[in-house]
């Protein structure tokens, strides 16, 4: 199976499920609407992985890419990021370089490497400036590179143009 037939099988499954979610709620007597309105806004919502080690980086930019609008999901380093992957769907990583066992640019390469995952926009997010290190992020197939610290309009803007090829982008 292509990549392609992959995603608009994965795509196709998930427009069923929705749609299924929605005639069961249409079916109720009453509709909450908070419901409602969650299920519509999930409908269009990239979703977004962030690996990181450092829990308080985790949990800031889930809270700055959640204010947008994005639907994240964490892990906290490449062991918890193989639990999620045969689960969960995402448009775009978010990836640290410092993690323990298999840094952010061995990860890179072995995400980019998959037949599975090499489409999906990948960010290397990291306290690492320097020019050889950018340049091993980018040789290991990253889309672009962050440095921290970041100001917050930045990395916004560098998702939302991430996520432009892939149809996402706000």
């Amino acid at each position: 199976m292509t990549n392609r037939t992959k995603n608009l099988a994965d795509r196709s499954i998930r427009r069923q499920v929705e749609a299924i979610t929605r005639k069961r709620l249409a079916s109720q007597n009453i509709v909450d609407l908070n419901d409602f309105r969650s299920l519509r806004k999930d409908l269009n919502q990239p979703t977004i992985l962030v690996v990181d080690d450092e829990e308080i980086m985790r949990n800031a930019l889930k809270r700055i890419l959640e204010i947008e609008h994005y639907k994240v999901i964490l892990a906290e380093d490449a062991m918890g990021l193989t639990k999620i992957l045969d689960t969960a769907h995402f448009d775009l990583i978010l990836l640290d370089i410092n993690m323990p066992w298999v840094d952010g640019i061995e990860l890179c390469a072995m995400l980019k490497g998959h037949s599975s995952l090499s489409h999906v926009p990948l960010i290397l997010v990291s306290g690492r400036k320097s020019k050889e290190d950018i340049e091993k992020g980018f040789a290991a197939g990253c889309d672009d590179y962050i440095t921290k610290p970041f100001e917050v309009d930045h990395i916004l803007d560098v998702v939302s143009k991430a996520l432009i090829p892939v149809g996402l982008a706000k």
